[in-house]
């Protein structure tokens, strides 16, 4: 059990994502993504609501993607490089996984308990992905939050929103590191 805790504490605190634009092919195919997916889904969900679901995004979704971003962009007024920005993760990309919040009606469970299992979900999604070999990331962009983008691209619903789009693939070159907060700043110990 020590080195299995060792190794999991190791990754945990040396793990880093991989700029999506970095990310190439080969991607998981379905049988290596299910094993990811299931990690991913193994986060705290308060009632046991599943308030999330996964929408996988192969290619040619990835390009349709692509086409409507730069639509909308122009249907929005957008400039050209922010019209170029939501579209480029999309374009670039070969396989994605959008996580999505969708509250389910409790009296019980806070409507913010039920986005933040969402987000742990995007973040285990990410790391059993990076755990496993991939290169991984996690991003937004403002079509992430045009609510027609959602509705015309992904199909959600009034209530959902998306979480995070997390993309897999072959990292094609080592990622840089970044600076890292400073634990000492940023903890406070509470004693009594």
């Amino acid at each position: 059990m020590a080195n299995i805790e060792q190794s999991a504490s190791a990754f945990l605190q040396s793990r880093r994502s991989v700029p999506a634009k970095m990310l190439g092919l080969p991607v998981p195919d379905r049988a290596a993504l299910m094993p990811l997916l299931t990690a991913g889904l193994r986060v705290p969900d308060h009632g046991k609501l599943e308030p999330w679901r996964l929408l996988v995004l192969e290619k040619a979704a990835m390009t349709r993607l692509a086409a409507l971003a730069v639509t909308r962009a122009g249907e929005l007024g957008l400039d050209a490089e922010k019209a170029v920005k939501g579209s480029a993760q999309f374009e670039t990309g070969n396989l994605a996984v959008v996580v999505i919040s969708s509250p389910k009606p409790s009296d019980k469970i806070p409507l913010s308990e039920q986005v933040y299992s969402a987000g742990a979900v995007c973040l285990s999604l990410l790391n059993a992905a990076l755990a496993a070999g991939w290169g991984a990331n996690w991003l937004s962009g403002w079509p992430s939050h045009d609510r027609e983008f959602l509705a015309r691209g992904l199909g959600l619903h009034d209530t959902e929103t998306v979480a995070g789009i997390i993309h897999i693939g072959t990292a094609q070159n080592s990622p840089p590191d970044r600076p890292r907060p400073d634990v000492a700043a940023r903890v406070e110990w509470v004693s009594a």
